[in-house]
């Protein structure tokens, strides 16, 4: 299974980004957009984490999730992937004031390691992704035209344990089924 814990902002944080966005969209060749339905801001992500584990992983992430208090976040500016003068990724930031983000991302990394469905060895770097650039790309005039975004806050109310069925949404894009929430303390 390919699985990942993220947190999913709500809707009317969903439909302010996506608001920012649509002349950029609209004005917009050579990056494939990611659909608002899937934005959300993954906390660990596991290519390949045998079925037998999901029981054990969900209990995991619900211990987590009890020990974390509820926190704000709101998403802010923008960045790319891998730099912006060979840009594969474009994301909407995030800002974190009372530093709770961290923490829980480590502790959600732990709960995949525990379980047995190891996360992928990439560094933890809040963010959600909005496209994908169809080859290396110099993105600077998308972090000019983006980076002033400022989104509303929010508090985190849960951890989505999320399987992501790829070539099967829309487009050939995955279909994310969420599979386990595990509301925060």
């Amino acid at each position: 299974m390919r699985l990942f814990a993220a947190i999913v902002p709500p809707d009317e944080v969903l439909a302010d980004l996506e608001e920012h966005l649509a002349p950029r969209v609209e004005a917009s060749d050579g990056i494939r957009w990611t659909d608002p339905s899937q934005w959300h801001i993954t906390l660990a992500f596991s290519p390949a984490a045998p079925d037998r584990l999901l029981d054990d992983l969900g209990d995991r992430l619900a211990h987590s999730a009890q020990r974390t208090k509820r926190f704000t976040l709101a998403l802010l500016g923008a960045g790319t992937f891998p730099n912006p003068y060979a840009a594969r990724i474009l994301w909407a930031g995030v800002a974190d004031p009372a530093g709770g983000l961290g923490p829980l991302g480590a502790s959600v990394r732990n709960a995949f390691n525990k379980a047995g469905a190891t996360p992928d060895g990439t560094r933890f770097h809040p963010h959600v992704t909005l496209g994908r650039f169809r080859r290396p790309t110099e993105a600077t005039r998308w972090l000019r035209a983006l980076d002033a975004y400022e989104g509303p806050q929010w508090r985190v109310g849960a951890i989505h344990l999320i399987e992501s069925h790829l070539g099967e949404g829309r487009g050939r894009r995955p279909r994310y089924e969420v599979v386990g929430e595990y509301p925060l303390a």
